[in-house]
């Protein structure tokens, strides 16, 4: 993995969950029926923070832009994100009175299911001239969504003189607004669905090229960069799924640490996957990351 331990900051900006994920699921819940699960556990989560720990891990000084869950769920967030180092400054709290944005993951069979609850605004409006912002060079959004709501974001980043990379996330709204999302996904540098999004989307009208780089997170199959007509597919490592929340969080902040040094596309595609693989082997989205970033930032 690539190590930038002295490297500019990046922002990761997008809706925080606290994760409530259930592993050991026989099957999915169907009306009328109740399941067990052999185990559940607490943990911080959604694409911008996952994406966050992961840059932390890989040496990276890193923002998060966010509004926290309700109270209690924040102190997930707030506990998880000062084991690594992660920078909330930008964060907000929910407003009294918020419902809590939580999702309910059920991992089984090497996959997994969400239910989510969200609330109010992904993120408050974003200050280029905060402290927190002096270093960037480059902002990650988390999904799609944020981006729909936000659009100004854009506008602020190339201002500032920032790259800018975009995950997706699942939105049933959104999955069939693909023509109309042409022109935000058309202004980012790296757009990184998975395959199912990105086939969903170019049904609903999203041009294979709309990014100058799209990076296809395929799962067991690996991953695969779209970039001037080309394609350069790397193999998965193999690993035993414990639980696949966060993977593809994990993969962009892997890729990415990579892509932002001019590492080959290769490369950024392999380490995108090691980090990937990091995650899987745990409960929740980060806890295979967590204990790498601690040993970095006690060695500092």
């Amino acid at each position: 993995m690539m190590l930038e331990t002295q490297g500019p900051k990046i922002v990761c900006i997008g809706r925080i969950y606290c994760d409530l994920v259930f592993s050991g699921v026989p099957r999915m819940p169907t009306l009328g029926s109740e399941v067990f699960a052999d185990n559940v556990s607490l943990h911080a989560g959604g694409g911008a923070f996952n994406s966050a720990v992961t840059f932390c891990a890989l040496g990276w000084n890193t923002a998060l832009s966010g509004v926290l869950p309700a109270t209690p769920f924040d102190a997930q967030i707030l506990t998880e994100a000062q084991a690594v180092g992660l920078d909330v400054s930008l964060c907000q709290q929910a407003p009294p009175g918020t419902s809590p944005q939580v999702t309910v993951a059920m991992a089984i069979e090497g996959d997994r299911s969400f239910l989510s609850n969200k609330s109010g605004n992904a993120a408050p409006a974003l200050d280029i001239t905060h402290p927190a912002c002096r270093t960037v060079r480059h902002m990650h959004i988390g999904e799609i969504r944020t981006l729909y709501e936000m659009p100004t974001l854009l506008k602020q980043a190339r201002t500032a003189g920032w790259t800018i990379s975009l995950d997706c996330g699942w939105d049933d709204e959104l999955m069939q607004q693909g023509a109309v999302l042409n022109n935000l996904v058309s202004q980012v540098d790296v757009f990184l669905p998975n395959e199912i999004e990105f086939e969903t989307l170019k049904a609903s009208g999203l041009k294979s090229d709309a990014a100058p780089l799209t990076v296809l997170k395929q799962g067991a199959k690996g991953a695969t960069a779209l970039s001037d007509g080309q394609k350069l597919q790397c193999p998965a490592i193999p690993v035993h799924v414990i639980d696949a929340t966060g993977a593809g969080d994990a993969f962009n902040g892997g890729f990415l640490a990579c892509w932002l040094t001019g590492e080959p596309l290769g490369a950024c595609l392999e380490n995108g996957n090691q980090c990937g693989a990091k995650t899987v082997g745990h409960i929740g989205g980060t806890l295979g990351l967590l204990s790498r970033a601690q040993r970095l930032k006690a060695s500092v």
